[in-house]
């Protein structure tokens, strides 16, 4: 169980119309199939058996229990037997945790031998779930229908991804993001209505002048500071010369670790999971200021599950840190990334993923090198600590969100991150990929679908995460894959313009 504090309610729905014994055995049923899920080692999260609904009041008033404990992240219904759909209607209009619908059965196989007409009254999930399934799109309600036996493991990694996902949603409803500084002057696809962000999404973003962290900054003390410096030295690859503290790279180094512990003190003290930086603003060197952007301190905070986006990119921000959260335990990692170049090579074409220096170390192939290097760039042109490394290869996801005035758009996108060619003149940390289909069609459908330069990529992350997060948001979703064709994708765009412009002149 990777998500210890948060717990997912089974509900099972069921009528007197049998009466009494069929409850019993309907409750059995249910406990002895929580337990079996509980104890397959496939879920990352508890379910709790809460018990057999027969009535109205008794689903309203199992449904707002959801909704006013802190620890529940969704509910999870099955209807063993036939279970009218209209009881279900006033507890549905009030649930607001999300919901995942179990299409199965208690028993595996029909017992043909011994079926009789007791056994056909009692096990109707076959009936009752597409009773349950109807009222459910009559009213408009979303939720993830999972198909399949309850002992099936490929039934159980479908709703274990739901879980994630429930847990990312939940982690992102008290989420606080803060920006150093604001958006990088004149661009458009980083910045975006907070406002509905937060109706939306649910995390709060905040302005945070430098002159604030830059409080945290004077009152970090160098013993601190040299603990740090030592364990950077102990963590990664370097050379030796770095460690002589007489030279300009060692203080470049040092004051990267202050500059560290002064961000890891305020996003403690504020609560928040997430932050950006803009390279423009660093405060005032002759008062405190930062002498360098704090790129080393960014990578190593995202790889711990602080949420970041270079040049005050909030969304990015936000999104890397549900990534993070719905693959807490998963062991390939994530990363906020952004396209940097292309590499025009036939069908080996790729896009070359990098940063100025803020790239999680988690996605490292070995480990990471500590170096220091000019960055001409931004307020501060000087010489920079950073973290140097490559991708591991294999396939991915990665996803961004933008917001189109009446709505937000999640677009997501199949990767294959392969091996790149050295690059000894751009010390960074890097990835190179290659979009599914391709790179022609799959970067230009990332192109009329609006994406970001910015995007949150995983290894671990498969489009069907995704597709619950949009469905649990109630935001659109594109994915491009194998499958995307040009053509096709641009006929999806355009319904979708026409679905959501209907949608909101209808509400």
């Amino acid at each position: 169980m990777i998500y210890n504090d948060f717990e997912v309610w089974f509900i099972t729905g069921a009528q007197l119309l049998y009466g009494g014994d069929a409850v019993i055995a309907v409750d059995a049923h249910s406990n002895e199939m929580v337990k079996g899920l509980n104890d397959s080692g496939n879920l990352p999260v508890k379910v709790i058996y809460k018990g057999t609904v027969n009535s109205s009041a008794e689903v309203t008033s199992a449904f707002l229990a959801a909704n006013n404990d802190p620890k529940c992240i969704g509910v999870i219904t099955w209807m063993h037997t036939f279970s009218p759909a209209k009881m279900w209607i006033h507890g549905l209009q009030q649930l607001r945790k999300p919901l995942l619908h179990f299409h199965t059965q208690y028993n595996k196989e029909i017992p043909w031998s011994t079926m009789d007409m007791d056994f056909m009254n009692l096990n109707q999930s076959a009936h009752g779930d597409r009773e349950f399934g109807h009222i459910c799109t009559r009213m408009r309600i979303r939720r993830k229908v999972v198909v399949g036996h309850w002992q099936d493991p490929q039934a159980q990694e479908r709703i274990a991804v739901w879980m994630r996902v429930c847990a990312g949603w939940a982690d992102a409803q008290d989420m606080l993001v803060i920006r150093f500084g604001d958006q990088m002057n004149n661009v458009a696809v980083t910045d975006g209505d907070k406002v509905e962000a937060e109706q939306r999404m649910g995390y709060h973003v905040d302005y945070c002048p430098v002159s604030e962290l830059m409080e945290y900054h004077k009152k970090v003390k160098n013993e601190d500071v040299d603990a740090l410096v030592s364990t950077y030295f102990a963590e990664y690859e370097c050379e030796k010369g770095l460690e002589d503290k007489s030279t300009e790279a060692y203080k470049k180094i040092w004051n990267s670790a202050k500059a560290e512990l002064a961000i890891r003190a305020i996003l403690k003290d504020k609560g928040a999971k997430a932050f950006t930086t803009n390279f423009d603003d660093l405060g005032d060197l002759e008062n405190e200021g930062l002498d360098q952007i704090p790129g080393l301190a960014s990578q190593r905070l995202m790889a711990e599950g602080y949420g970041f986006g270079a040049e005050g990119d909030w969304k990015s921000a936000a999104l890397y840190r549900t990534v993070w959260f719905m693959t807490k335990g998963m062991p390939e990692g994530s990363s906020f990334l952004e396209d940097y170049t292309l590499n025009f090579d036939g069908k080996k074409s790729a896009i070359l993923q990098a940063h100025m220096l803020e790239i999680s170390p988690a996605i490292a192939a070995s480990k990471p090198r500590l170096e220091v290097h000019f960055l001409g760039i931004g307020i501060r042109k000087s010489q920079t600590a950073r973290l140097v490394f490559t991708s591991k290869t294999g396939k991915g996801v990665t996803a961004t969100v933008i917001d189109l005035g009446n709505r937000f758009r999640l677009i997501v996108n199949d990767v294959e991150c392969i091996k790149p060619k050295p690059l000894p003149k751009l010390p960074v940390a890097s990835a190179l990929w290659i979009p599914a289909p391709n790179f022609e069609v799959g970067a230009g459908c990332w192109i009329l679908a609006g994406g970001t330069h910015h995007s949150c990529f995983s290894y671990d992350i498969t489009p069907e995460f995704w597709q619950d997060y949009a469905e649990i948001s109630g935001i659109e979703m594109v994915h491009i894959n194998e499958n995307t064709t040009v053509e096709e994708f641009k006929k999806e765009l355009r319904v979708n313009e026409v679905y959501y412009m209907l949608n909101k002149a209808l509400m």
